[in-house]
């Protein structure tokens, strides 16, 4: 993997994306890609986090360079899938790739197909009923 962004994480989404690892029983390869984050990421507290870097509830517009194409999702843990129509796991490959990236900055994230290049384009903070 080429070099990675920098990222910044909120020291209230660390607490509970750390959680749900310890609690789950997902496959390593996802636990292993999204502590790797966890450990390189500069953490801040919550009200800290700058406004356009990713967190959980966030509405994320990112670009998948590889497929060119664009989503809008909203970054949740997989108990509250439900409650968007939008929604992508913090667990899914993607999900754990635009977790505390900032708007223009670009991550290569491992693929089914290989490396992809994830892209924010924008980010929307929603209210975050977990926050």
């Amino acid at each position: 993997m080429s070099t990675q962004p920098d990222i910044i994480l909120s020291s209230y989404d660390v607490a509970n994306i750390e959680k749900w690892i310890e609690k789950s029983s997902l496959p390593v390869a996802i636990t292993d890609g999204l502590e790797t984050e966890l450990a390189r990421a500069t953490i801040v507290k919550h009200i800290d986090l700058p406004h356009d870097r990713v967190a959980m509830g966030s509405q994320v517009t990112f670009n998948l360079e590889e497929a060119n194409k664009t989503f809008t999702k909203t970054l949740c843990f997989p108990d509250e899938q439900a409650k968007y129509d939008d929604a992508i796991s913090i667990f899914a490959p993607v999900g754990s790739a635009l977790i505390g990236l900032a708007v223009g900055q670009t991550i290569e994230w491992p693929g089914q197909r290989g490396p992809q290049h994830v892209t924010i384009t924008d980010v929307r903070h929603r209210q975050y009923a977990s926050a």
